[in-house]
């Protein structure tokens, strides 16, 4: 019993690291309905920033995720008002191309600035703390995560739902033509919106880098976890999103339990078997 609820908890503490792989990747289909491709390899380019700044100057991988928030903003800004938005409209193939060829950019070019070799941020003390919970223990480091997670859907649907910036995305959202004669700039807005994406994968990336060993090549498997957790809790839904996150991390533990060869799979298959009974995932909405 007590192996059980261990691996529950562990499951749904992993989850939260899958939330935050795909809060930024909801967020941005959410307001543009743009699908990027390359979002699993900007988290680990974030990841590598903050992994520099920790090494060079010698900061706290807290601090140096704090002072890479800003310039990975400023990259997505720049990336979606410069690039992305140009290729929006109503025929899907260009973002993806575009995306899918930003991710073989930014791939080969950590492979050129920082080799093959896997990597690890250093969070000190915090890599082996733990925390007693009852019969189990549990990582400081996971537990901060899942926390990070929540704060993070919390911090996002009041952005969108209780401030004039929220409001804005929403009209740009519903009725892009619309929301222009009023004042609104949509490709302003897709910008800030990247750009606010491009923060919630720092933070992910931080957790990336802190709890796992990580290279150029694994932003696409991360990709993957991100649009299975996105899919399973419904497009636009960023609380299902974080629901998305907990199924798939629950499954992997479960099936890691089992066997080692089955942590993958698992997680997989609950994403299979959730499209099959709810195939809108499980709170379909679109942010209105």
């Amino acid at each position: 019993m007590v192996s059980l609820v261990d691996t529950l908890i562990q499951g749904v503490l992993l989850g939260g690291l899958y939330a935050l792989f795909a809060a930024g990747l909801s967020l941005v289909f959410g307001v543009m309905r743009l699908v990027n491709l390359a979002h699993g390899d900007l988290i680990v380019l974030a990841a590598f920033l903050i992994l520099t700044l920790v090494t060079a100057l010698g900061l706290n991988a807290f601090v140096a995720t704090l002072v890479a928030i800003p310039i990975m903003f400023a990259m997505g800004f720049l990336l979606q008002l410069q690039v992305l938005n140009r290729t929006l409209g109503s025929d899907i193939l260009p973002p993806l191309l575009v995306t899918f060829g930003l991710s073989i950019v930014i791939q080969n070019g950590l492979l050129e600035g920082f080799s093959a070799d896997s990597r690890r941020i250093s969070v000190g003390w915090l890599e082996t703390a733990s925390l007693p919970l009852g019969p189990v223990n549990v990582g400081v480091m996971p537990l901060i995560t899942f926390l990070s997670a929540l704060a993070v859907i919390v911090g996002l649907n009041w952005l969108f739902y209780r401030t004039e910036l929220g409001r804005a995305f929403r009209a740009t959202s519903d009725d892009k033509a619309t929301a222009g004669l009023m004042g609104i700039r949509p490709d302003r807005m897709f910008a800030v919106a990247t750009g606010i994406a491009m923060v919630v994968a720092t933070i992910a990336a931080l957790y990336l880098g802190a709890r796992a060993n990580f290279d150029p090549t694994i932003g696409p498997a991360r990709l993957i976890y991100a649009f299975e957790a996105v899919i399973i809790g419904g497009l636009g839904s960023l609380w299902g999103t974080l629901a998305g996150g907990v199924i798939i991390g629950v499954a992997q533990t479960f099936g890691a339990s089992i066997n080692p060869e089955w942590q993958l799979l698992l997680g997989h298959l609950a994403f299979i078997v959730v499209l099959l009974v709810m195939p809108r995932g499980l709170f379909p909405r679109v942010m209105d």
